[in-house]
C-alpha cells in the first residue's frame, strides 16, 4: 500500500477507521495492516486500501476506471486502485455508491 520501509501514519490509521465506519452498510467491512498501510475487505475480498500517508483508494477495473478519472482520481503506483476523490468521499450516499461497484469489481477479479 505504501512504499517499502515507509512507517504507517496517525493519518492513514484514521482514515482506515473513518472508511470502514463509512461503508457498514456493505457488510462486514474490516481493515487490516497491510504493506505500510490498510485493506479495506468486505468478508474475504479487499475492495480497498489506505496508503501509508491516509490516501483511501478503491478497487477498479476496465468499467469504471473513466469514472474515477474523469473525477481527478489517481492510480495508485503499483495496484488496480483509484484515489477516492474529495468530493466523493464528502458524500456519504455517492461514497457507497463507489464502493459497492469496487466491490463487484473486486469479487468478479477474485472469480
Amino acid at each position: 500500500m505504501g512504499t517499502k520501509g515507509e512507517r504507517l501514519t496517525g493519518d492513514a490509521t484514521e482514515s482506515a477507521e473513518r472508511l470502514a465506519d463509512a461503508l457498514a452498510s456493505l457488510g462486514d467491512v474490516t481493515t487490516r495492516k497491510m504493506f505500510g498501510g490498510y485493506g479495506v475487505s468486505e468478508g474475504n475480498v479487499m475492495f480497498g486500501l489506505i496508503d501509508s500517508a491516509g490516501t483511501a483508494h478503491l478497487r477498479v477495473d476496465e468499467t469504471t476506471e473513466s469514472q474515477f478519472e474523469a473525477a481527478g482520481s489517481t492510480k495508485h503506483v503499483r495496484m488496480p486502485y483509484w484515489s477516492i476523490p474529495p468530493a466523493i468521499q464528502d458524500d456519504p450516499e455517492v461514497l457507497l455508491e463507489w464502493a459497492g461497484r469496487a466491490l463487484e469489481v473486486a469479487r468478479r477479479a477474485k472469480n
